[in-house]
């Protein structure tokens, strides 16, 4: 178990025998899940009462989110109802949002069934819905009362989909620990879709840099801005194109923050280097697939702007970051667009 706050935790092996333990016989139960989820893993969704909304991004919409206010509404779902996510981070985000909102909030749990939502979107309490083409413009800070991580769920996982949660936990080897760094240099991509316990040691190792960040700042006020590297310009690519998936456009956002860092001589080239080709190492493109210029129209309307500044993550090290704020009128120069 990772205790993340004195009332949220996580649990790491078999989710049903976990579920059955930390839910009790005698607590109303209200899962939530997707499409694809309710087909793939169909033997743990139908113990529950449950609600199954659109696969894909789009089902993160306020829109959603009203239609599950109405069914839990008819389904006389009150706050003594627990809701649980059972899939990935789409479903994780909504399923907290509206747990966090409906009747001031109810008790959620999450058992993500991605890569990405282990040992990022699960993770820290932070749930939330896009608004137009703007990621997770609405939401909450809210702690799931557990996350229980099953890492035979992620068998199910297209190649594409597996890859794009290793992004992740290279962001976490990249922000504070070299060990996993050094883990995953010495790996293959196929060695950590097929060795469980090789991938569980790393899917633990990402999700404690996270959980270390989140108990030292869990409303987002300072430190925890690390765990943004690469998000800002990754959500700019989302936003230009959907031809890659969001752990892709992290991959070329922390290798584009690499090369920043290195123009500002924030960070050693071979440090540089070393992050760059660990990310492709792994199976990332890392060049930047729209222009600079129109993914800085979208930079300059990130959440994470405060006023006329924004904050920008940049590695220093291998395993090292720091925040930068960046006045929005000298972001151009500073990012090195011509």
């Amino acid at each position: 178990m990772i205790k993340v706050t004195d009332h949220s935790a996580i649990y790491i092996g078999d989710a049903i025998e976990q579920l059955s333990r930390l839910i009790g016989s005698d607590k109303r139960v209200i899962a939530i899940t997707d499409e694809n989820v309710a087909k793939y893993h169909a033997a743990l969704v139908e113990q529950f009462e449950h609600i199954v909304v659109p696969a894909g991004e789009a089902a993160k919409s306020l829109a959603c989110a009203e239609q599950l206010y109405v069914e839990l509404i008819e389904r006389q779902a009150d706050r003594s109802t627990l809701l649980l996510a059972i899939g990935g981070g789409v479903v994780t985000d909504l399923t907290g949002f509206v747990a966090a909102t409906y009747m001031r909030g109810l008790h959620f749990g999450f058992v993500p069934t991605t890569l990405l939502a282990m040992v990022d979107a699960a993770i820290g309490g932070k749930n939330g819905v896009n608004l137009n083409r703007y990621k997770n413009m609405v939401g909450t800070f809210r702690q799931p009362d557990f996350v229980v991580c099953d890492v035979s769920m992620l068998q199910t996982l297209s190649d594409r989909d597996f890859r794009s949660g290793l992004a992740e936990v290279i962001k976490a080897a990249v922000i504070a620990d070299s060990q996993l760094f050094e883990k995953l240099e010495h790996s293959t991509f196929e060695q950590l879709r097929c060795d469980a316990e090789l991938l569980q040691s790393c899917v633990e190792a990402a999700m404690r840099v996270k959980v270390e960040v989140v108990r030292a700042d869990e409303f987002e006020s300072g430190l925890r801005r690390v765990l943004n590297l690469g998000h800002t310009v990754a959500h700019a690519i989302e936003q230009q194109t959907s031809d890659y998936t969001h752990g892709e456009a992290v991959a070329i956002g922390m290798a584009e923050m690499c090369r920043v860092a290195l123009r500002h001589s924030l960070i050693m080239e071979q440090d540089a280097l070393k992050i760059v080709a660990l990310i492709e190492h792994l199976g990332f493109n890392t060049a930047m697939p729209v222009s600079m210029d129109d993914a800085l129209r979208v930079m300059l309307a990130d959440k994470k702007r405060e006023g006329d500044t924004l904050h920008l993550i940049l590695p220093t090290s291998i395993s090292g970051v720091k925040d930068v704020k960046v006045a929005c009128k000298e972001l151009s120069e500073f990012l090195g667009i011509l």
